[in-house]
């Protein structure tokens, strides 16, 4: 990601354009004309009316051309002077392996934009796991207070307000415009590091496709720019004649000037279902793993006609409207009267092409969408309510403080793709292989499930021994099969046995005598300075239930 400290992300290449050269001051900002030189070749003299008249209309074209990127560029500046914020972080990132405490906290910078409503725009990894905001404009010292109103991880956008009035006094907001086209020009406007003022850097669009969001691991629409995009750039505007065309939020690592920026549709998303539910709504998913039907073996075995086109449902997750709608090895032909290819990609403006699951991620929450498909060589049509999905292992914990629960110095947390970040960068290899596989492979059951694990042992005479049992899963309390953490600390709060028994994964048991064990959780929370047995949720859900049985 674009910020100047980043999670989950590989250290970010600096990429400087070389490209421009002829600087010219407007305003004390620099920006850039193409240094293109129209080359001319010698001819006969019977065709030199003719190449005088060409010189001429391709000189008149470059002039045109070079007026255009410098007025092009010059109003980027002249929107971005009033629009464009700078912003600073302080954020503190929990400590998965100790969950009762966070890291120490981290400054970081990037950027951001005014959008109609008095609210500001920028990236949801610019503001993730904070704990003070500030934001600053351009041409003033100060340093005015945010708060973050919105936050949609898995776009990485984010909405923040200031409520101080004398911070919006000069201030305009930028208007949303369309997808470019291929080859359009587009401004980069920002706070990139190597400097305080602000940037502007020009690029083209090389591609338009769904692209994987690295801060909330998902897959979305997306543009590519041949602009430099550098720590400090995210949350910028992405500037196309006088509208934004999307917002800068990552590069490609290890490649020279290969920035992404979040399209308009995604962005409208986003700022609607904020507007129609007052929080973040999410994106829709259909819950399926689809495989392409290119193989004419394939095809003919699942009875496909040769005029037919569409892709194999290989899963389907059980919480999805789709689970009890379509069947496995169902053959989906269309989406909304959309006919998918065989290569599971559906028509997007001129000869362009796009995976259908664009079209799944714009529906809105609880719309529905008619779906075609080949069942047994029969055609069949089937209305599917669509929903935002969450898989069985989160990709992301951002914003909230993490899950645990303490006994007798056996740490239980639900298992996540942040604890297995802490591995290192390397986490899928030296993370433990088990847990990695659930955590990628594994679909939910039931709503409300958790993979629980037994994270950590902290030493005592009644664990002893059991220290070997750490980073496997818990299944069973008691002989009941467990749901969640929270299912786990009511059913060992509540145990009525002289013995507990706690069934793990490769038919490991811990046993312990229950009210030794209980004893025994006092004195290891002091030892090691624990403030509580459980995290905040599990003592607010305990609580509750000791009030209800007050009652």
């Amino acid at each position: 990601m674009l910020s100047c400290s980043i999670r989950s992300l590989r250290r970010l290449k600096c990429c400087c354009n070389k490209r421009w050269s002829s600087l010219i001051l407007a305003k004390g900002y620099c920006f850039s004309k193409p240094k293109v030189v129209p080359s001319f070749c010698n001819t006969d003299i019977k065709f030199s009316r003719f190449y005088v008249w060409e010189q001429q209309s391709s000189l008149r074209q470059w002039r045109r051309r070079s007026l255009y990127t410098v007025t092009d560029t010059y109003e980027a500046i002249e929107l971005a002077l009033d629009s464009v914020v700078k912003i600073f972080t302080v954020s503190s990132s929990p400590n998965y392996f100790l969950p009762w405490q966070n890291k120490s906290q981290r400054e970081t910078m990037g950027s951001g934009f005014v959008i109609p409503g008095k609210k500001i725009l920028t990236n949801a990894h610019v503001v993730a796991d904070h704990t003070f905001v500030l934001v600053r404009k351009h041409g003033s010292p100060t340093k005015y207070r945010a708060e973050v109103q919105a936050v949609g991880h898995e776009c990485d956008l984010a909405i923040l307000v200031v409520e101080s009035p004398e911070f919006w006094e000069g201030m305009n907001f930028l208007e949303l415009g369309d997808i470019p086209f291929l080859q359009e020009a587009v401004a980069v406007v920002g706070y990139p590091q190597g400097g305080d003022n602000i940037s502007v850097t020009k690029g083209v669009v090389s591609r338009v496709e769904p692209t994987q969001y690295v801060h909330g691991a998902t897959q979305l629409m997306a543009i590519q720019i041949d602009a430099a995009i550098n720590p400090g750039n995210s949350g910028g505007p992405a500037i196309m004649g006088n509208k934004v065309a999307g917002v800068a939020f990552q590069n490609l690592s290890g490649a020279e000037n290969i920035g992404y920026i979040i399209p308009v549709p995604v962005i409208k998303h986003f700022i609607a279902g904020i507007e129609e539910s007052g929080k973040y709504m999410g994106f829709c998913s259909m819950g399926l793993s689809c495989q392409p039907t290119e193989n004419v073996q394939l095809r003919n075995h699942f009875k496909m006609q040769p005029h037919m086109t569409g892709v194999l449902v290989s899963k389907i997750n059980p919480l999805s409207d789709a689970y009890g709608v379509l069947k496995k090895d169902d053959i989906i032909l269309e989406f909304d009267g959309v006919p998918i290819a065989n290569d599971g990609t559906v028509p997007f403006r001129n000869r362009e092409r796009i995976t259908f699951d664009h079209l799944v991620s714009m529906k809105k929450p609880n719309e529905t969408a008619l779906v075609k498909l080949l069942r047994n060589g029969g055609e069949h049509a089937f209305t599917i309510t669509l929903q935002p999905l969450q898989p069985l292992v989160p990709v992301h914990q951002f914003d909230k403080l993490p899950s645990y629960y303490i006994f007798a110095g056996l740490v239980f947390v639900p298992l996540t793709q942040p604890y297995l970040h802490e591995y290192g960068e390397d986490w899928y290899n030296t993370s433990p292989r088990r847990l990695c596989e659930l955590a990628l492979r594994e679909l939910p059951k039931r709503a409300g499930e958790q993979l629980v694990i037994l994270s950590q042992v902290l030493m005592d005479d009644i664990n002893a021994g059991y220290e070997r049992l750490a980073e496997l899963q818990v299944k069973n309390v008691n002989g009941i099969e467990i749901k969640n953490l929270k299912h786990l600390c009511q059913l060992v709060e509540n145990c009525s046995r002289e013995s507990l028994r706690i069934d793990l994964d490769d038919d490991r048991v811990v046993a312990l005598n229950y009210e030794s064990a209980r004893i025994a959780t006092s004195r290891i929370l002091e030892r090691h300075r624990i403030p509580s047995q459980m995290s905040i949720d599990l003592l607010s859900e305990q609580n509750s239930l000791l009030m209800d049985s007050a009652e």
